[in-house]
């Protein structure tokens, strides 16, 4: 997972919405200031994300009366992700993130469809660690440069966390029931991370950065059961919660404001797949993709980092999933699940380096990278 978070702590990327599954953040951000660790260097911090959401999408097609009905499902996700960067040598580092998450999902339709309900999860979500290497002397190549990582992701977080949940247990009781795919903290797999970041100078004061993850869950299935089967018979295929992949890539260009203060904008795309690159693709899962345009902007004094951005939504898709594929064969008939989508997200980002040894780089090029 590469710079695991405090590289990645500023200029996070992470998914959004219920198509997230999960809360996950890459190991891989474009701060260049906390990547440029000299042998013995720590850098510590943490990332605050929030993010509610409750705008259904079928492909590419919002569902307005979802909201004017008051029928939608409304997700509020609050998470933290505390991580440590240890500099190996001026161009290898290796890095820890512990995640936790605190999550609700209010609903009709996990009720009975009689009343809205509400259900909660927290704790430690799956912890991540990792290694990465810029392919080139920093010190020689101040101009641009390229990071590559490797990580695992641990399924320490809980993927059977329970509520209860009104109008649906015998004799229209309450029930305990494991709470949706969306709000659990883990996925119950073990995961595989590649990452990448790049930056360029293009200009006096202007550099253009880039930087994305893929997650590797071979993992099918985790045994957690959906109950979506009890809405219909022909949902028995989506009984049990899939163990799917993540990605996320952005890019965009940073400008110095002031000596402390910098800007940047730029796009980002991620979501869930259809299908993963290994293993099998049984199971329930919500794919989607969200494209978002994503400005911020940061400060850096000595060692202290803070930076902000707040990526907002302006494409939103929810593809047809495998098992919507394989009822629509079955049924005949047109099948097309859908997803609920934030309008943006709030990144939060504050980190501290404890210094040794620092990689000797221009003061112009770090100050590109505060954002």
């Amino acid at each position: 997972m590469f710079i695991l978070v405090s590289i990645m702590g500023f200029h996070q990327l992470m998914a959004q919405g219920c198509v997230a599954i999960r809360h996950f953040s890459s190991c891989v951000g474009n701060t260049l200031e906390n990547n440029l660790l000299g042998p013995g260097d720590i850098q510590v911090g943490s990332n605050y994300r929030y993010f509610k959401s409750f705008r259904h999408f079928r492909g590419t097609e919002e569902e307005p009366d979802r909201v004017s009905n008051e029928t939608e499902v409304i997700n509020h996700s609050h998470s933290w992700d505390f991580f440590l960067t240890y500099g190996i040598s001026d161009r290898w580092y290796a890095s820890i993130t512990i995640p936790t998450v605190i999550n609700t999902r209010s609903s009709l339709y996990e009720h009975g469809r009689e009343e809205r309900n509400t259900t909660f999860s927290r704790g430690l979500a799956d912890i991540r660690a990792g290694v990465g290497f810029w392919l080139f002397d920093l010190e020689k190549n101040q101009n641009g440069n390229l990071a590559l990582g490797l990580g695992v992701k641990l399924p320490t977080g809980n993927y059977n966390a329970s509520d209860i949940f009104y109008n649906v247990g015998p004799n229209d009781g309450p029930q305990v029931r494991p709470v949706d795919q969306s709000i659990q903290p883990g996925d119950g797999g073990f995961g595989i991370t590649l990452d990448f970041q790049f930056y360029r100078k293009i200009g006096e004061g202007f550099f253009v950065y880039g930087g994305g993850f893929y997650l590797l869950n071979p993992r099918e299935t985790n045994g957690t059961r959906t109950f979506r089967e009890t809405l219909s018979p022909i949902l028995q295929n989506e009984a049990i919660m899939a163990v799917p992949d993540q990605f996320s890539v952005r890019a965009g260009i940073s400008h110095l404001i002031s000596s402390a203060i910098s800007a940047s904008l730029g796009a980002r795309y991620e979501g869930v797949p259809v299908k993963d690159l290994i293993g099998g693709n049984a199971g329930f899962r919500r794919p989607g993709n969200v494209l978002s345009i994503d400005p911020g902007i940061a400060f850096i004094k000595d060692n202290f980092s803070l930076n902000l951005n707040v990526p907002f939504a302006v494409r939103r898709e929810r593809p047809q999933s495998v098992t919507d594929l394989q009822t629509q064969e079955v049924t005949g008939e047109p099948r097309a699940g859908d997803a609920a989508f934030a309008d943006y997200l709030i990144n939060v980002g504050v980190s501290y380096r404890f210094s040794q040894n620092r990689v000797k780089v221009n003061p112009e090029l770090m100050n590109q990278f505060k954002n």
